[in-house]
């Protein structure tokens, strides 16, 4: 039955189509040939075979009583038929069919009004001179104007919901353009008159002030157009910054002592990019512009694009909302601009520190490369006086960005698989061998992948700490980094022990007073070089170390910042379990790559942004009280082989600095029956039953704490029972049956 009506309700909206289109064709063959069909037509005995009308006789009849009641206006009926047509036939909810016979009433008379009035008659009905002629006898002609103006004005507030505001914002946009325009001719004129003038007055005048000068050269960037207006917004072109050129003679003596030199390294190492300079591409920045306003628009958000800031792979738009929009409906909407501007990922800033606007970032269609040359040859770097300046790359408005690790004094690094974490790394490490002497840093690299920093072996013996008893320069074994961390805490507490006899607070004292001569080496006082430790992967030693790793690791941040050693940790799981809240509270300064989902930003920075980012070293940098983004500097791997090569050719090369060898006390009489734990042979014995040696299983089956559980496997390793550990493949047990054991003990 349902099926029956639904096919009646079809044939209906089919005919009623056919008839509007009929119609519609009718109303516009009449205006040519309704002459002669009107005098076939009137006669009692109409021939509707000589009738013109493109839909015969039914197309003269139908137009010409429609055109003499409404004139003109009858394409308004004509329109209603169709739009009702629409609704039974589909159920269209959108169309409101009494707004809809409303909408087409006052159309109807208003335009039937209005041909009365100011078209010929041939397009005026019966409908529209009777109105003219009830109203003009009395409000007369004026007010016949006035009425009209008056209901059109009235009928596009109700159609649109304006408000006094749209229409002052309206007026004012219109003064505005006005103005503009008159002062555009008047401004280029004055600029290049005042640049003239002021270039004669300084050529004339030597003695000219500063302040005179610098509004000279403001009026002279004005005039060469270094910033381009365009439709009211504003593109700031990026000025390159000033570069400082090494040379490779550059050269300081070591220790004071005679032909003992350390050269530099030379920027002809590094490789300079052809496309490493900024273009400004106009017609994109217009299009972004008109889209994030379109966009915004839809949403009933009314903003103004005021100025754009193009960098090396981002371009800032700042946008001034208008009055009374709420900024958190303009954050909500950052997928949809991506959508529209159809780009990777968009960030909005709201508000931008410091301004009244809104910040978006919108990437460039052609980034553009930040080569490391680029940034270790700037004056910023070249004229840094941070004690371990770090030059990691190029903000949004193309400046060198350098921060000091002293200050930071922990870094941590965090970022999906393939965004530029190694490659920051490498950046990192790099700035410091351009701009540190071998005496004053030493690093300690920790590689568990034991691919990404095994190009740093060549600079060993200048650049390198280890333990002395380590053969690799470069930590890759779980078992080695954990005797090195605890190595790093005796290091700690011994640099404590020699500030406390110098009585002074840091490490930056300490070496004031080594190098005036006020502390006597006699008392075991000595030179202390800054100790950088990096790990690359620290989720791999966390899942093979785990409290091993992360109590070393927190009591080094937490302590050593004063005595010149600090941590430079990466990451590309950022989960809670590897990013603990420990590591976040000693690690204030950090770096997000980008990532996969917002949860991951939020535990890397406490706040979302990097899952906008587009990739490709584009990074977000949280130093505790701002969040910048930046372009991380690309270094390949042939131009770090080229610098360490380089450091590794020095003739001046000493041997590696050694850290303090760990005593294990509990080692040297582990053999002792009487020092082992009195549940060793129990421990012992459950590990040779199940053939499986690790600290948990100790832990579940003899009910211990993660302390004690560690001292026994210590034993059981150091009496031949269970082997080292192997990363993720766990202790070998060396003991067969339980008589082996016997034997053994």
């Amino acid at each position: 039955m349902l099926k029956y009506k639904n096919s009646i309700r079809l044939i209906f909206s089919i005919i009623a189509i056919c008839l509007v289109i009929s119609l519609f064709l009718s109303l516009n063959s009449h205006w040519s040939t309704g002459k002669n069909d009107y005098s076939e037509i009137v006669h009692i005995e109409s021939n509707f075979s000589k009738t013109k009308n493109k839909m015969g006789g039914f197309g003269a009849i139908s137009s010409d009583f429609l055109i003499r009641i409404f004139g003109i206006s009858s394409y308004i009926l004509v329109l209603l038929f169709f739009f009702i047509s629409l609704k039974i036939c589909f159920r269209l909810k959108k169309i409101n069919l009494l707004s809809l016979i409303n909408y087409s009433a006052f159309s109807l008379l208003w335009i039937s009004l209005f041909s009365s009035i100011f078209l010929d008659l041939i397009y005026v009905g019966k409908l529209g001179l009777f109105i003219n002629d009830q109203i003009k006898n009395f409000i007369g002609l004026h007010g016949i104007y006035i009425t009209l103006i008056s209901t059109i004005l009235i009928f596009i507030v109700l159609i649109f919901r304006l408000e006094p505001k749209d229409l002052s914002k309206f007026f004012k946009q219109i003064i505005s353009l006005f103005s503009k325009l008159k002062k555009y001719e008047y401004s280029n004129i004055v600029d290049e008159t005042l640049v003239i003038k002021d270039e004669k007055a300084l050529d004339q005048e030597p003695n000219i002030s500063n302040s005179e000068k610098k509004i000279f050269d403001q009026k002279k960037y004005n005039a060469d157009d270094n910033s381009i207006r365009n439709d009211e917004i504003i593109i700031e072109k990026i000025n390159e910054e000033d570069k400082l050129q090494h040379n490779i003679g550059d050269s300081i003596t070591i220790d004071g002592t005679k032909n003992v030199e350390y050269v530099y390294p030379s920027l002809e190492i590094l490789k300079q990019y052809s496309e490493n300079k900024i273009s400004v591409n106009q017609d994109e920045v217009e299009n972004n512009k008109k889209l994030i306003e379109e966009t915004l628009k839809d949403f009933r958000i009314d903003v103004i694009v005021k100025r754009a800031t193009v960098g090396p792979t981002i371009t800032l738009y700042e946008i001034v909302p208008d009055t009374g929009v709420k900024i958190s409906k303009i954050k909500n909407l950052e997928n949809d601009i991506a959508l529209r501007i159809k780009a990777i990922g968009v960030r909005i800033i709201a508000p931008l520190p410091g301004k009244g606007t809104v910040g978006i970032e919108v990437p460039n269609q052609k980034p553009t490369i930040v080569s490391m040359k680029d940034v270790i040859a700037s004056e910023k770097f070249q004229k840094s006086n941070f004690e371990l300046p770090v030059a990691i790359g190029k903000t949004i408005s193309n400046e060198t960005f350098v921060m000091d690790l002293t200050k930071m004094p922990h870094l941590l690094i965090a970022g999906a698989t393939g965004q530029g974490k190694s490659v920051g790394l490498n950046a990192i490490l790099c700035s410091i061998l351009f701009k540190k002497h071998p005496n004053d840093v030493k690093f300690i690299l920790v590689d568990p992948k034991k691919v990404e920093l095994t190009l740093y072996n060549k600079i060993e013996r200048n650049f390198l700490a280890k333990l002395p008893t380590s053969e690799e320069s470069i930590i890759t074994d779980t078992k080695s980094v954990i005797n090195t961390l605890k190595s790093l805490c005796l290091e700690m507490d011994n640099r404590y022990e020699l500030l406390k006899k110098a009585e002074v607070r840091n490490v930056q004292e300490y070496n004031s007073k080594i190098k005036s001569k006020q502390l006597n080496t006699s008392y075991g006082h000595k030179f202390l070089p800054y100790l950088i430790l990096v790990i690359d992967e620290f989720a791999d030693l966390i899942m093979t170390a785990g409290k091993e790793i992360e109590i070393p690791i927190a009591r080094l941040a937490q302590l050593s910042r004063a005595v010149g050693i600090h941590l430079i940790i990466a990451t590309q799981r950022p989960t809670t379990n590897i990013i603990t809240g420990t590591i976040k509270a000693n690690f204030p300064t950090r770096i997000a790559f980008r990532v996969i989902q917002g949860i991951d930003s939020k535990t890397i920075l406490d706040t979302v942004g990097a899952n906008q980012l587009i990739g490709r070293g584009d990074m977000l940098v949280s130093t505790g009280n701002s969040l910048l983004r930046i372009q991380c500097a690309f270094i390949d791997t042939p131009e770090v082989e080229k610098l360490t090569n380089f450091i590794y050719n020095q003739k001046n090369a000493s041997s590696t600095f050694s850290l303090p060898e760990q005593i294990n006390e509990e080692t040297a009489s582990i053999l002792s029956e009487e020092e082992r734990d009195p549940l060793f042979r129990e421990a012992a014995q459950l590990i040779v039953m199940h053939q499986q040696g690790s600290t948990s299983m100790i832990q579940r089956k003899l009910k211990l704490g993660y302390n004690r559980a560690g001292r026994i496997i210590d034993q059981l390793e150091a009496a031949g029972i269970i082997g080292p550990l192997q990363g993720s493949k766990g202790r070998q047990v060396m003991i067969e049956n339980e008589d082996q054991l016997n034997k053994l003990l």
